[in-house]
C-alpha cells in the first residue's frame, strides 16, 4: 500500500455533456493499475418497480436521489488503499442485470458525475477539476437518442424530465461550481480528435506530475 494520498480528479458534466465519451478515452491512457474510477450513477438509492408514469414523474436530478454517505464511505475507503465492492445501478431497468463491481484502489482516483462538486466532504479532496460542457441543444439532442434507445423512454417522457428535472438541476447544483473547475472542455462538436486532444494533454501532466 502506498502511504502517498491518491491523486483525485473530478470529472462533472450536465446530462448529455459527454462525459463517458471523455472518460472512455482518458482512461485509454492508463492501466487499470493507474487509475480507478467511481461513477456517482453507481450510488442512486433503489426505486423497485414503478409504473411508466410513476418513472416520468420521478425526479432522478436531485443530490437527495444517492446514498450520499455510503458514496462517501466507499470514496475515502480508496483513498487508503483499500478496495471498494459495489452494486452496479442499472436505472430501473428490469430486463438489465446489475453486475457486482470490485474497484480496486490506484494512485490516481477519479470520480465523475452531476453532483461530485455539490457533496461538501468529495469537493474538498479534489486535487483537479473538469467540467464539460455542451450547449443545451446539443446535450438535449444526445440524451434522447440516449434514454431513446438504451432506456425505452418515450420522447414525450424524456422531454418532461429535461424540462422539469434536468435542466433546473443543473442550473442549481453543477453550474454554480464551474468557475471552480481547473479545466473547462467544449465538447459540443463530436469531433474526436478535440476530445483526445484534451485527454492527451491532461495524461500527459498528470504522468510528468506523479512520475507515472
Amino acid at each position: 500500500m502506498s502511504n502517498k494520498k491518491p491523486y483525485v480528479i473530478g470529472v462533472a458534466g450536465g446530462s448529455g455533456s459527454g462525459k463517458t465519451f471523455f472518460l472512455n478515452a482518458f482512461l485509454n491512457h492508463f492501466t487499470p493499475a493507474e487509475v480507478c474510477l467511481v461513477s456517482q450513477d453507481d450510488y442512486y438509492i433503489p426505486q423497485g418497480p414503478m409504473t411508466p408514469e410513476e418513472n416520468r414523474l420521478h425526479n432522478f436530478d436531485l443530490p437527495t436521489c444517492f446514498e450520499v454517505e455510503q458514496f462517501e464511505q466507499d470514496v475515502f475507503d480508496l483513498l487508503s488503499y483499500k478496495t471498494v465492492r459495489k452494486q452496479e445501478y442499472t436505472f430501473n431497468n428490469p430486463k438489465a442485470q446489475a453486475k457486482l463491481l470490485t474497484i480496486q484502489p490506484a494512485p490516481i482516483l477519479i470520480l465523475e458525475g452531476l453532483f461530485i462538486y455539490h457533496f461538501k466532504k468529495i469537493n474538498e479532496i479534489f486535487d483537479y477539476r473538469i467540467f464539460i460542457d455542451a450547449t443545451a441543444e446539443i446535450a438535449l439532442e444526445r440524451r434522447l437518442k440516449r434514454d431513446l434507445v438504451e432506456r425505452g423512454y418515450s420522447h414525450e417522457d424524456v422531454m418532461y424530465k429535461w424540462e422539469n428535472h434536468v435542466m433546473p438541476a443543473f442550473n442549481q447544483f453543477l453550474m454554480p461550481h464551474r468557475k471552480q473547475c481547473d479545466v473547462i472542455i467544449d465538447n459540443n462538436s463530436n469531433e474526436l480528435a478535440n476530445i483526445l486532444s484534451f485527454t492527451e494533454n491532461i495524461s500527459a501532466d498528470l504522468r510528468q506530475r506523479l512520475k507515472l
